[in-house]
Formats: structure tokens, sequence, C-alpha cells
């Protein structure tokens, strides 16, 4: 069931910081109380394969976001001592070392369950009992949350794809144009570029031109 429209769930979770800090996180409250847009992605696993790639590409583009008035964290179902211990693995040693966006540490799966994005499911053997099965982690699931605490943009990937960092800065570009300019934005849209009103003239007028 998509959440896009929808209030983040008003849950706080642990989190760690680069420094080794235990946190407390509210996504919700990250949003409305800093009057900021948030990006949080999930991941399945620390000290995995695509995970690391993926946290060093958001590290990557930290700045860009920053510019964009958009905080990054990060989420797994690891602990904060295993968060910890990975972003003080050297990244030639498949580590995360130089990461410096925080990671929630949703051990119990409350956050993460509330959003419906872990692998697991519940089937019953012969005799009746319930067996679990699936991986019990995460999907490659992101969330872009806006000032008000709205998800309007949300994306689940399994688990051996990774991200593409760049269309997310791109979809937050595209939101804050609707916001400021209260027009739409239509396909491969980039800043810069061309919108439309929200009516069949205007984009008869853009398809004529495009």
């Amino acid at each position: 069931m998509s959440l896009v429209g929808k209030k983040f769930p008003n849950l706080t979770i642990d989190a760690m910081s680069e420094m080794g800090d235990d946190l407390r996180i509210n996504i919700l409250d990250e949003a409305v109380n800093n009057q900021q847009k948030v990006l949080l992605f999930w991941y399945p696993k620390d000290f995995t394969f695509v995970c690391p790639t993926e946290l060093h590409a958001f590290q990557e583009a930290l700045g860009e976001f920053e510019k964009r008035n958009t905080k990054v964290i990060g989420a797994s179902c690891d602990t904060n001592e295993v968060h910890f211990a990975w972003l003080n693995t050297p990244k030639d040693n498949g580590g995360i070392e130089g990461v410096t966006y925080p990671l929630l540490a949703d051990t119990h799966r409350q956050l993460a369950n509330t959003l419906g994005i872990v692998d697991q499911d519940f089937e019953y053997d012969e005799d009746g009992n319930e067996v679990f099965t699936g991986s019990n982690v995460t999907y490659r699931a992101t969330y872009l949350i806006d000032e008000t605490g709205k998800i309007f943009h949300e994306a689940v990937n399994d688990m051996p794809l990774g991200r593409n960092v760049k269309e997310f800065l791109r979809l937050i570009d595209a939101y804050t144009h609707v916001q400021k300019h209260g027009e739409v934005c239509p396909a491969n849209w980039e800043e810069g570029k061309e919108a439309m009103k929200a009516d069949r003239n205007s984009t008869a007028e853009y398809l004529a031109k495009n």
C-alpha cells in the first residue's frame, strides 16, 4: 500500500552518528520542526555488497542535498554497535568510513514494519504450525518527505538493485518547483527546463513544442 500523500509515521528510532553518538531520531519531527525535506533510504544490511556503494554515493552527493535543504538519513535493522563498526571500516575494505549522515538502527523493525518494507512472511506446515520465511531485512526503500511531514515520493527496489542518487535530486528539484510556482513537471523534467500549468491548453502547447 502506497504512503505517498500521507504523513510519515510518527515514530522515534535509535540511530548512530558518524562520531559514535547514540541518537534518537523522529523523521517526522526532523522535517516539520526543522522546516526541511528529508530523504530516508533503507538498505538491507551492514557489511554487505551493494549497500556500501549506495551509502558512499549518497555521501558524495550530500552537498547537493544540503543545497536543497534536504537532510539525508540512512536506515537498516542493524544495531548501533554494528553501524559504528562499519563506519570505522575503511572504504577499500568494504566499509563506510567517511559517511557523515546518521543511520537509523531499527533493530525491533518497528518503523520498517509500519512502512511494510521488511522481507518476511509466514506459512503453515502440515501440522498447522506457523513457519517464518524471508530474510527479515528491508528492501531498498526510499522516502522523500516534505516540510509538512508529507511523503511525496516512495520507491522500493529488490535487494540486488542499487539506486540512482541523481534521480532523487531531480525529484526534489521538481517538487520544489511545484511548491514555488504551482506548475506541474512533465516527463524527464530537470531544473531549468520548461514546466506546465495543470490544464489542457498548457499540455497541448508543451507537446507541440516537444
